[in-house]
């Protein structure tokens, strides 16, 4: 794949990024911007401390602020994603643009937010122990980089696998081999537990499964976006390269 390729893929993954993010931004705000708000009205009706006017405003938090990150966040993955896609389109199958698109986006959904999740998931905002962040933040971050990096590992040996095992076989291993190793993570990486006492495990859950939901349909909206956009693309430089190898070659028919 030439470079005008893979620019072009990366122009069109952040623009799925963008489209993307515009479907999260709608859920998290008809599914999770509640359920924040009801965390925090249960933190400020249990806490004896009144600190001073807010540096910026619910209001603009769960409006504009929100916006901005999520935007900006799905911008920025459909980027990465876009030259993953690059490396990936060819190598791990005989997949098409839509199909490698899509695997690529599930692959990165299941390691890039579902493994670390169950480990280390999110709680509202406002609640917690604020100086146990920058550890959470840690050790969410590492079990982010262990999955990816298992994940690679996992395709290689699948691959090298093959030819032994069979591809069901061989993909069957190296699935089974993620997951062990992923449980031993999940057994020696310490726990945190952050929350209040009383804090209503309802509201905790509904709050979870809206932070699952809003990343679910971003990678969802992002693979479909970006296996259309990069089938047109790849489609539109396949028969350019078609016609600029029988322009080269009339002349020499001659």
């Amino acid at each position: 794949m030439n470079s005008a390729t893979v620019r072009t893929l990366l122009v069109r993954g952040m623009l799925a990024g963008l489209v993307a993010g515009l479907f999260a931004l709608v859920t998290a705000s008809f599914l999770g911007e509640p359920h924040v708000d009801a965390a925090i009205a249960f933190e400020e009706a249990h806490s004896h401390e009144h600190g001073g006017e807010e540096i910026v405003s619910r209001g603009m938090q769960s409006t504009a602020g929100l916006a901005t990150a999520v935007l900006v966040y799905g911008v920025a993955i459909g980027g990465i994603a876009s030259l993953a896609f690059s490396f990936a389109l060819g190598r791990v199958g005989r997949f098409g643009p839509r199909a490698t698109a899509l695997l690529l986006s599930g692959a990165a959904f299941l390691c890039v937010y579902l493994v670390p999740f169950l480990k280390y998931p999110a709680n509202p905002p406002s609640v917690g122990d604020p100086a146990s962040l920058d550890k959470r933040t840690a050790l969410y971050f590492l079990m982010v980089l262990l999955s990816l990096l298992l994940a690679v590992g996992a395709t290689i040996l699948g691959k090298r696998l093959a030819p032994r095992l069979g591809n069901w076989n061989a993909t069957v291993t190296a699935v089974l081999g993620f997951v062990f190793v992923i449980g031993l993570a999940y057994a020696f990486l310490p726990s945190l537990s952050e929350l209040p006492e009383h804090f209503p495990a309802l509201l905790l859950w509904r709050f979870r499964v809206s932070t699952l939901a809003v990343q679910l349909v971003l990678w969802a909206a992002f693979g479909l976006t970006f296996g259309h956009l990069a089938e047109r693309a790849l489609g539109t430089a396949a028969r350019g390269e078609k016609e600029t190898a029988s322009a080269a070659a009339a002349p020499a028919a001659n």
